[in-house]
């Protein structure tokens, strides 16, 4: 019988590919890197044809590691970067490199779409506000900068979406993808006419959305070749990383809650109602459940600020590391700890990518604020994981005055491994932090569970809280309490005063 589920995960950094079996074990798993190209400030660009390479060449390691045939596969299913601008022709062919989730070129777009219709509408409607963030500013972007791409432009696609087209020739989407474009009516689970209208994107060019649970199609004859898989086997169309993700931590109830840890970072809740903030600082997607829906924030650079720390100031800890083959983060990690909380009142302000939740600002900047000729390096290393947990506890804040939240936080990604930073997290929420036993294929085991949900080896979304297994847990310590919630309401400050600061570097030529 087949059982087997092949899960992609095409994320910002590569293609992961993972095989489950009915139980939600991890048999396999390869990973297939990609580029990311960062043409000017503020830009991100990935090459589509990167995204197929790495998907067939994880395939095909996957099934050397497995050492399974490919008649045992149930179905193919999808988790994908979100948010992104993929302009396609009739055949399917890129005409331009993918705009992805970090870029934010289109902010004179954003102005603009915010001239023709209340930006209060947008949020009520799609759940978010308006930003060059979302998928909506990145298509006028490019109808206005390269209008011979836009005239051509048969259909704008996310990365998942033009995967599945190159396996099934179905060009669609899902709600979940749909939701992150600043078009999508949120509950009417259709293109928002009143906003197409402001934005003058026609419909046309929009792929049609599905629920996640369904099938696109079957595995065509010269994708299969490519993949080494048999042709035939059922391609779900899963979702977005972010709600695939839900599932992979077993957040499936109404106020479960989890923390996504990688080079962004954003805190979910699964409720049956969008969630509104009156100051739309959090925003909501829709769930790869259809009847329900994923309320968010989400700030640009978490492990992006650990990485950029590793790289540009702990050089000397990066080599030590690469000398003794370990991971450098074990070395940063154990300078985290030889620091005390609080990292002796130094703050880290963490927008190096200018800034999402809450701030939704790209001018936002990176700052260092209170250092002072006592600091040692590891104060500063430590400040950087706190900065990024001062800035998620914002958004936890935010959203637990909406929907009451558990005890529990659970938190995946790679970041997630560090069992200092999930202590750091688990003092600065006042939270347990729990981390399930795959913490890095949480976004792929959701796309499998939802995947074997639509080829019936799974009864409903509900076996994630069975299959997801909980591996190590922190509890928050009192004797941090004090500090933290002292040096929280100087970090929040700290934003306020800087932001004239940013508009005038912005403004320097």
């Amino acid at each position: 019988m087949k059982e087997l589920i092949l899960a992609h995960d095409i994320g910002t950094t590569g293609n992961k590919a993972t095989l489950y079996d009915p139980e939600g074990e991890l048999l396999a798993s390869s990973f297939s890197p990609y580029p990311t190209y960062y043409p000017e400030v503020n830009w991100a660009e990935q090459n589509p044809e990167d995204w197929w390479i790495a998907v067939c060449s994880s395939t095909v390691e996957l099934l050397k590691r497995a050492k399974i045939s490919s008649d045992k596969i149930a179905c193919i299913s999808f988790s994908g970067q979100m948010m992104g601008c993929l302009p396609v022709d009739k055949k399917g062919i890129p005409l331009r490199r993918a705009i992805i989730w970090a870029d934010q070129r289109g902010e004179n777009q954003a102005r603009i779409f915010r001239d023709k219709i209340e930006e209060k509408e947008v949020y009520r409607i799609t759940g978010h506000r308006i930003s060059s963030t979302y998928s909506a500013c990145k298509i006028m972007w490019v109808r206005e900068n390269e209008p011979d791409v836009f005239k051509n432009t048969f259909k704008i696609l996310h990365a998942k979406d033009y995967i599945i087209f190159k396996l099934t020739g179905k060009m669609l989407t899902d709600y979940s993808d749909a939701s992150g474009m600043n078009l999508f009516d949120l509950k009417r689970k259709t293109w928002s006419e009143a906003i197409l209208k402001a934005t003058k994107i026609p419909q046309e060019i929009l792929p049609e959305p599905h629920s996640s649970l369904e099938i696109a199609g079957e595995l065509t004859l010269r994708s299969a070749k490519e993949m080494k898989l048999l042709p035939g086997i059922p391609v779900v169309i899963g979702g977005g990383d972010g709600p695939c993700a839900s599932v992979g931590a077993g957040v499936v109830d109404e106020g479960d809650c989890y923390n996504y840890l990688g080079s962004s970072s954003w805190i979910a809740i699964t409720s049956r109602e969008p969630v509104y903030d009156t100051n739309m600082r959090t925003f909501t997607f829709h769930h790869v459940a259809p009847d329900k829906f994923m309320p968010a924030g989400t700030m640009q650079t978490a492990g992006g600020s650990y990485q950029w720390l590793k790289e540009n100031i702990c050089k000397l800890e990066t080599k030590i590391a690469k000398e003794v083959d370990i991971d450098p983060y074990k070395i940063l990690d154990l300078k985290v700890n030889s620091s005390s909380p609080g990292s002796n009142n130094l703050l880290f302000l963490p927008y190096l990518m200018g800034e999402r939740s809450p701030h939704w600002n790209p001018k936002a900047r990176g700052a260092f604020i209170g250092l002072t000729i006592t600091h040692k390096r590891e104060d500063i290393i430590r400040s950087v994981l706190e900065g990024v947990a001062f800035n998620l506890k914002i958004i936890l804040d935010i959203l637990k005055k909406q929907i009451p939240l558990g005890h529990e936080m659970r938190v995946i990604g790679g970041l997630a491994r560090s069992l200092t930073f999930c202590q750091i997290l688990s003092d600065v929420y006042n939270k347990r932090i729990s981390r399930p036993h795959l913490v890095e294929e949480a976004t792929s085991l959701g796309a499998a569970i939802t995947g074997g949900v639509a080829v019936g080896v799974f009864k409903d979304l509900g076996v994630a809280k069975k299959l997801v297994k909980l591996k190590v847990t922190n509890e928050p310590r009192p004797e941090c309490r004090e500090k933290y919630d002292s040096l929280y309401r100087v970090f929040k400050k700290a934003y306020s005063a800087l932001s004239p600061i940013y508009e005038e570097l912005a403004d320097i030529r």
